[in-house]
C-alpha cells in the first residue's frame, strides 16, 4: 500500500497520475505477487480513474487530497486480486458530482463525473467519516470481477486484460482493432498527460520535439512538424509557403530520420485553409522509407487563436485497410477514426503550446531589451579604486527592481548609486528608467550628493502625482471597472548614492543613504562600521531634506553596498543580517580584493538557504588601492 497527500490546486491531478503510474511500476519491478496481473490497460485505467477522482475533489471540495493505492487479494484463497484506489477530501458536506446521460458536445477530457468511474471499475463507493469523504474504486488485476460489497455500486463494465506494447504496434488488421480499444480506454489519460508535458515547455522547438516523442510509436510510425515563421502575419493557407520550417522529424527507426527529413524538406505538404484543424490526406513519402512503399500520411494544421502556426503530419506503413477507416487512397494503411480524432485533439494542444511558447519568448525578448536599457553598458574605472559588482535579478528573463550605476560626473569626480524600487516588472522599470538618467544629469550639473537626493525626491513625487491623475482619468473612462487608481502611482525608491574624489594617498567619499541598507566600511585590520546614517525613502514625503556624510578611503579600506536582497535573505525565520550577520561576514573578508569580496558575499547569500533567492541580489564593492 502506498499513499500521498496532494494540495488542493490544479496541479494535483497531474501529480496523482504520476504517483499511481510510479506505484504500479515499482510493484511490478519488486515482484509483488499481485502485481503479476498489472497490464498496460490496467495502468491506463487506474491513471484515468485517479485523474477524474482527484479533479472532482479539487474542483468541488477545494481542500487537500489524500490518495491511497493498494493491491488486495494477494494471498491464495482470498478474494480475487484487485487494485484499490481511494481519494479523500476534507469537505464531506459537498456532494460528489455525477453526470447523468451522455456528456454534451465539447465536453473536455476532464470532469466527466462518476460515469467513467462506473465504467472502468469493478465496484466503487463513497465512505463518509467525520470531516472526510472518501471515494473508492476497485479494478480487477487479472480480469476477475465479482462480489460487490453491500454499500458499493456495481460497475458498468469489469476491466479485462490489458494491451501489450507489441499489440499496439502490431500490423493491421490486428493493430486497428487494438487502436480502437486503446483509444477508447486510454485517450483521456494520454491527452491529460500530454497537456501537462506540453504546458511546461517555453521553447517552440522543444514543444515540437516532445510532440514527436508522444506520437511515435504510440499512434504513428513517424511524424513531422512544420512551424511558421513567428514574424509572419496570420492567415497563411499552406505549410509549404516560404517561411515555414521543418522543426522536427521523428521515426521509429532512427536511421531513417535524416532521409525522411530530406524528402519532406524538398516536398512539404500543402494543406488548404479550408481544412481547419481536421485530418487531411497528404502524399506518402515512400522514397524515404525504403521497405515501406505503401502507407497513409495525414496532415493537421496547427491553429491557435485563429492563427496558423504550422502543420503536424503523421504516417503509418501497412496494407489492406478494413472498412470504416480514414484513408488517403485505396490500398493505403488506414488510421482508425478514433486515432484521427485523438490526434486532432492532440494537435490543438500542440498549437496552444507553440502559441504560449512564442508569447513567452516575445515577452522574454522585450524584458531583455528593457534590462539592457535600464542598466549601464559598463562600469566606469575610478583611478585608485578597485570595484566588484554582483547583479542577479530574481526573474532571469525580465527587469528586476534593483539597479546600479558607476559613472564619471566631471573632472576628477566619479559617482556611484545602488537602488531598489518598490515592486517588480514594468512598474519598477518605469521608475528605474526615470531615476538613473536623472541621477547622471544632476550629478553632471554639479549638484552635491545631498542636493541630488533632494531633487530626485521631488521629481519622483511630481511624477507620481502625474501618474495618479492619468490613472484617475482612465478609471473615469472605464467606469471604475478593472482599473485600480493605486496601481501605477507608486514611486518609492531606496537609494545609496555617493561621490568619489581621488587624491594622492586616498579617496574622499561623500555618501547619503535614503531608506536603503546602510553601507559598511571594512578597514585592513578587520574592523567594520556603518558608513552612513539612515534617512527616509525617496518619493514618500514632500520637501524632505537629505544630508550626506564624508570620510576618507585609505589604502585597503573596503566599502560594501548591498540591496535588501542580501540583508533580508531568508532561511526559515532567520535573515542573513540578523545579529549583524553581514558585518561579520564582511570582517571575514579582510585582506581580499574587491572582486573576491563581492564573490564571497554572493556565495554567502546563495548558501544561506537551500532555496534560491526570492528577491533581486545586487552588491557593489569599492576598495582603495
Amino acid at each position: 500500500m502506498v499513499r500521498t497527500s496532494l494540495p488542493g490546486n490544479p496541479l494535483a491531478p497531474a501529480a496523482a497520475r504520476r504517483f499511481v503510474r510510479a506505484a504500479l511500476a515499482d510493484w511490478t519491478e519488486l515482484g509483488v505477487p499481485a502485481a503479476v496481473g498489472i497490464t498496460v490497460r490496467l495502468t491506463d485505467d487506474a491513471v484515468l480513474l485517479v485523474s477524474e477522482l482527484v479533479t472532482n475533489a479539487v474542483v468541488h471540495a477545494g481542500t487537500a487530497v489524500e490518495l491511497l493505492c493498494r493491491l488486495d487479494g494477494a494471498v491464495p484463497g482470498e478474494d480475487p486480486e484487485t487494485l484499490v484506489i481511494e481519494v479523500s477530501d476534507h469537505h464531506p458536506s459537498r456532494a460528489l458530482r455525477s453526470e447523468q446521460g451522455p456528456p454534451p458536445p465539447g465536453t473536455p477530457e476532464y470532469g466527466r463525473g462518476l460515469q467513467l468511474v462506473a465504467t472502468l471499475s469493478e465496484s466503487w463507493g463513497i465512505t463518509y467519516r467525520t470531516g472526510t469523504k472518501t471515494v473508492w474504486a476497485r479494478l480487477p488485476v487479472q480480469g476477475a470481477g465479482a462480489g460487490h460489497e453491500s454499500e458499493s455500486y456495481a460497475g458498468e463494465q469489469a476491466a479485462g486484460g490489458g494491451l501489450r506494447t507489441d499489440e499496439i504496434l502490431a500490423p493491421l488488421p490486428k493493430r486497428v482493432t487494438h487502436d480502437t480499444e486503446w483509444v477508447g480506454r486510454g485517450a483521456l489519460s494520454f491527452l491529460a498527460e500530454a497537456s501537462d508535458l506540453l504546458a511546461g515547455q517555453f521553447d517552440e522547438d522543444l514543444v515540437a520535439a516532445l510532440a514527436g516523442q508522444l506520437l511515435v510509436p504510440r499512434l504513428a510510425d513517424w511524424c513531422a512538424i512544420w512551424l511558421e515563421d513567428a514574424s509572419e502575419g496570420p492567415g497563411r493557407a499552406a505549410t509549404g509557403a516560404p517561411g515555414a520550417r521543418l522543426a522536427r522529424v521523428w521515426h521509429t527507426s532512427e536511421h531513417r530520420i535524416e532521409e525522411l527529413r530530406r524528402v519532406l524538406e524538398k516536398d512539404p505538404p500543402q494543406l488548404p485553409e479550408a481544412t481547419g484543424s481536421g485530418a487531411f490526406p497528404v502524399r506518402w513519402p515512400g522514397e524515404a522509407l525504403g521497405g515501406e512503399p505503401f502507407g497513409t500520411a495525414l496532415g493537421y494544421r496547427l491553429i491557435a487563436g485563429g492563427r496558423a502556426l504550422g502543420t503536424l503530419v503523421i504516417g503509418r506503413a501497412g496494407f489492406a485497410p478494413p472498412a470504416a477507416v480514414h484513408r488517403a487512397r485505396a490500398g493505403d494503411v488506414p488510421f482508425p477514426d478514433e486515432v484521427t480524432g485523438l490526434v486532432e485533439d492532440f494537435s490543438r494542444r500542440v498549437a496552444l503550446a507553440v502559441s504560449t511558447a512564442r508569447r513567452y519568448q516575445r515577452q522574454a525578448n522585450i524584458s531583455q531589451i528593457l534590462q539592457r536599457g535600464l542598466l549601464p553598458s559598463k562600469v566606469a574605472r575610478i583611478p585608485g579604486v578597485q570595484s566588484g559588482l554582483v547583479y542577479e535579478p530574481r526573474d532571469k528573463g525580465g527587469p528586476g527592481g534593483d539597479f546600479y550605476d558607476v559613472f564619471q560626473a566631471g573632472e576628477g569626480r566619479w559617482c556611484f548609486a545602488l537602488g531598489d524600487v518598490q515592486g517588480k516588472g514594468p512598474e519598477a522599470a518605469v521608475v528605474i528608467g526615470l531615476a538613473r538618467p536623472w541621477l547622471r544629469l544632476l550629478a553632471r550639473e554639479g549638484y552635491q550628493v545631498a542636493e541630488v537626493l533632494d531633487r530626485l525626491n521631488q521629481l519622483l513625487l511630481d511624477d507620481a502625482t502625474e501618474a495618479a491623475d492619468a490613472a484617475a482619468a482612465v478609471v473615469a473612462v472605464a467606469g471604475g471597472q478593472g482599473v485600480s487608481p493605486d496601481g501605477p502611482t507608486s514611486r518609492f525608491l531606496s537609494l545609496l548614492y555617493g561621490e568619489l574624489v581621488p587624491y594622492e594617498g586616498g579617496v574622499r567619499c561623500t555618501i547619503a543613504c535614503a531608506g536603503h541598507p546602510l553601507p559598511l566600511l571594512l578597514s585592513p585590520s578587520g574592523q567594520v562600521r556603518a558608513a552612513a546614517s539612515p534617512q527616509m525613502l525617496l518619493g514618500v514625503i514632500d520637501d524632505e531634506t537629505y544630508t550626506s556624510e564624508s570620510f576618507e578611503l585609505r589604502t585597503g579600506d573596503t566599502l560594501l553596498c548591498v540591496t535588501d536582497g542580501v540583508t533580508e535573505r531568508r532561511s526559515g525565520r532567520s535573515q542573513l543580517d540578523d545579529g549583524d550577520g553581514l558585518a561579520q561576514a564582511l570582517a571575514d573578508c579582510a585582506g581580499l580584493d574587491a572582486g573576491l569580496v563581492a564573490e564571497r558575499i554572493r556565495q554567502l547569500v546563495h548558501e544561506f538557504s537551500e532555496r534560491p533567492p526570492d528577491d533581486d541580489v545586487a552588491l557593489l564593492v569599492l576598495q582603495a588601492d
